[in-house]
């Protein structure tokens, strides 16, 4: 008999989308949004930054918002779409995006480039992250890596999965021989010392850290089981929707700092394979390293 992943699948058991639907319209963005990009690296021509000098943003990253946006309204012109390059910069700006669109039933959220700076410099650890929100839910979650044409999709209660392989958490239960994933955003007075001060308390504690520069990537392989963790402080629900369901729905969990269930406003966040989540957060918290003021 064929091991089975947490949401008691086989592991060798394909998935099928079927041709039409959500989800088949999030692949197919993903898809062809993803070739594109892959098609212009060491080609950026406009290279322009938002809050800061790290902050960086291409021709590149709006015109595949601008793709995906024609592929997702065509089929679903009544939708919200709320993607990163059509909201100004800024943690304000991003939380007063977000309660317009939350008006709205159907709320498609994406970054077209999540790792732009690794895009513009040539390393290749980026993608595309598109989510769907239904009444306040994520109900569909695709993250594409064009670099290695890794395609990871989730829909709320029927799993995750890269192309059509159910994905599953890792089963590691201790903090000392876990791997885990943290990043670095572009905000250098409030996120930059408060994720240095977790990085600080945690490193000690663990097999390893890694910083790769995609949220929604570092997401896709917490559900992978790839790395055992993840946290980050001073995200915006662009970086993390997709990701945060296929880790979900690969048997994982998924929180604030401080351990509170998780919001598509969330943005400060801890996910794992569940097993070493409380661990995470308690470092987080004596650390002071939750990026909420206690």
């Amino acid at each position: 008999m064929n091991p089975t992943n947490p949401n008691g699948r086989t592991e060798r058991e394909p998935y099928v989308v079927s041709g039409k639907g959500h989800t088949a319209v999030a692949i197919n963005a993903a898809a062809k949004a993803g070739e594109w990009i892959k098609s212009r690296q060491g080609q950026v021509k406009d290279l322009g930054t938002k809050t800061s000098a790290q902050d960086l943003v291409t021709e590149v990253d709006k015109g595949v918002e601008q793709m995906i946006r024609r592929l997702v309204l065509t089929h679903y012109p009544d939708h919200t779409f709320l993607g990163e390059e059509s909201v100004e910069p800024g943690a304000a700006a991003a939380a007063a995006a977000l309660e317009e669109a939350r008006e709205n039933e159907y709320m498609w959220i994406v970054d077209p480039v999540d790792g732009t700076t690794n895009f513009v410099h040539g390393f290749p650890f980026y993608c595309v992250s598109i989510a769907l929100v239904v009444r306040g839910e994520i109900t569909v979650g695709v993250i594409y890596d064009p670099t290695r044409d890794e395609m990871f999709v989730a829909e709320k209660g029927k799993g995750a999965y890269m192309h059509g392989i159910p994905t599953a958490v890792s089963g590691e239960t201790n903090l000392s021989d876990s791997l885990i994933a943290m990043g670095f955003p572009p905000d250098r007075e409030f996120a930059q010392p408060v994720n240095m001060a977790g990085l600080q308390s945690i490193l000690p504690q663990v097999r390893g850290v890694r910083a790769g520069g995609s949220a929604a990537l570092h997401l896709a392989y917490v559900a992978a089981g790839r790395v055992d963790g993840y946290w980050e402080v001073g995200l915006n629900p662009w970086d993390c929707a997709a990701g945060v369901l296929l880790v979900l729905e690969s048997g994982g969990k998924v929180s604030d700092t401080l351990g509170r269930p998780y919001d598509i406003g969330t943005r400060h966040i801890v996910a794992s394979n569940g097993k070493i989540h409380e661990g995470l957060v308690s470092s987080l918290t004596s650390a002071d390293a939750t990026g909420y003021k206690l």
